[in-house]
Order: C-alpha cells, then sequence, then structure tokens
C-alpha cells in the first residue's frame, strides 16, 4: 500500500461504487482526503456504500448522486460542489461504460453513450474543478484509459474510442494547466478482477480469464487495490514532477 498524506485534500472521484471505485476511495481516505463518490442518482444503495467505506477506512467518504450522461446537469453540480467545499483538489475520471459486442450491433445511441460518460464527462467535470485549482495554484487530475488502447481487444470499438479522446484530452489539459500547478495524468488499468468483468462476460468469464492469462507477462490477474495504489501515487507529492503520461498497470501486455 503506497503511503501519503492527504489531509486537507477533496477529492471527487466518478464511478465511485465501482469495484475499482471503491478501492480508490478507501484508499483516498485512508490517506486523509475527503471523498465525494460520484456515481448514478439512481443507485439507492450508494449512501450505505459510501458510509460503509469510510467506516472501514476510517475516512470521510460522501456519496453523490449524478448522471455523467446529462453533461451539463454534471458540470453544474460539480462546479457547485467545488464552490461549496472552496475547491477540488483531486478530480479521477474513473467513470466508464462497457459494452461487449461486434461494432455493427452497437447502435449510434449506445455509441454516442460511451464517448459521452467515458471522454466527454471528463473535460466537463475538469472545467469545473480547474477554476478552483488554478486559484490554489496546485491540483491533481487522474483520467481513466485502458490497456484496450494496445489494440489487441475486439468487442469494444466504442470504448476504445472513447479511451483515446481521453488519452488526448489528458495530454492536451496537461499543457493547458501546467503553468497553474495543475498535473493531469491517465492510468491505463489491465484486465481487473470486477464486478463489471462479471456482468461483461457472464458464461464466458472462465474463457476470458484464461485468455488473460495467457497474454499478460504476470500470471495472476490483477486486483482493484493494485489500481487504487498507482492512483494515490499519482495524487501524491511524490509525482509532482509527473504529467501528461498514461501509466499503465496491466500486469505486463
Amino acid at each position: 500500500m503506497v503511503m501519503t498524506n492527504l489531509s486537507g485534500k477533496v477529492a471527487l472521484l466518478t464511478g465511485g461504487l465501482g469495484s475499482l471505485g471503491r478501492a480508490q476511495a478507501a484508499a483516498l481516505a485512508r490517506a486523509g482526503a475527503r471523498v465525494l463518490l460520484l456515481d448514478r442518482p439512481e443507485t439507492v444503495e450508494g449512501p450505505g456504500i459510501a458510509a460503509e467505506l469510510a467506516s472501514a477506512s476510517k475516512g470521510a467518504i460522501v456519496y453523490i448522486g449524478c448522471d455523467l450522461n446529462q453533461l451539463a446537469e454534471a458540470e453544474a453540480v460539480v462546479r457547485a460542489l467545488a464552490d461549496e467545499e472552496g475547491a477540488i483538489d483531486i478530480l479521477i475520471n474513473n467513470a466508464a461504460l462497457i459494452i461487449n459486442r461486434p461494432f455493427e450491433d452497437f447502435s449510434l445511441t449506445e455509441y454516442e453513450d460511451q464517448i459521452r460518460v467515458n471522454s466527454s464527462a471528463a473535460f466537463a467535470l475538469a472545467r469545473a474543478c480547474a477554476p478552483g485549482m488554478k486559484k490554489k495554484g496546485h491540483g491533481r487530475i487522474v483520467n481513466f484509459c485502458s490497456v484496450t488502447l494496445n489494440g489487441r481487444w475486439e468487442g469494444y470499438v466504442p470504448y476504445v474510442a472513447s479511451k483515446g479522446a481521453m488519452l488526448g484530452l489528458t495530454k492536451s489539459l496537461a499543457r493547458e494547466l501546467g503553468p497553474h500547478g495543475i498535473t493531469v495524468n491517465a492510468v491505463s488499468p489491465g484486465a481487473v478482477v470486477s464486478e463489471a468483468e462479471e456482468r461483461v462476460f457472464g458464461e464466458r468469464l472462465q474463457e476470458y480469464n484464461d485468455w488473460i492469462l495467457t497474454n499478460q507477462s504476470l500470471k495472476h490477474r490483477i486486483e482493484p487495490r493494485h489500481v487504487a495504489d498507482l492512483v494515490l501515487f499519482i495524487v501524491s507529492p511524490a509525482s509532482d514532477m509527473i504529467s501528461g503520461q498514461n501509466i499503465s498497470v496491466d500486469g505486463g501486455w
């Protein structure tokens, strides 16, 4: 586990109720950050999960219902949160829609939904958080990309396209925000053991697991905590001179 001190920092984490989100929320809270955990507003168990995470991590974690598919509304919600908190010090764009099927079987709406949630929302939330970060002269933005950008994955065309956009966003934001003391980096997880892969692959899960271990250099699966440790490093003072980078935690592809 990465040891760092984030006391006094406010972290905004999207997609916070999923396996990766929960691991990051707990890690950030243990490090002393106040965590605003964003996820779908219709998720009735959200407040309970946030409370359980807060209790287990002995930290401050608050659930915020927010639909990232509604960009203008999401930006307004986060801008209001930034004003209320004084500033968002750490923005982690972790939320993602992912579906596995041949690209001809995706509707235009499904394609646009993945682009909107997986990358456009990161642009909107960065706009909402940047003013407070600039005022402080310091900030951290972490955008989630993906190992699927290596071109070896079938059935993820909208998802991979959205992650390509996220990588471009990361590079460009790092350039523009750097003079204000704000770092912007991407994390590209490999195949992480999660509820999402169970949902996506269903009865094909064992076949998928075998394919992953055949292709990874390291012959054991990535856990959410491995990703959380990398994120914790990126938002810590240890990464002060790292920006505009896409850092993989993929088991070696």
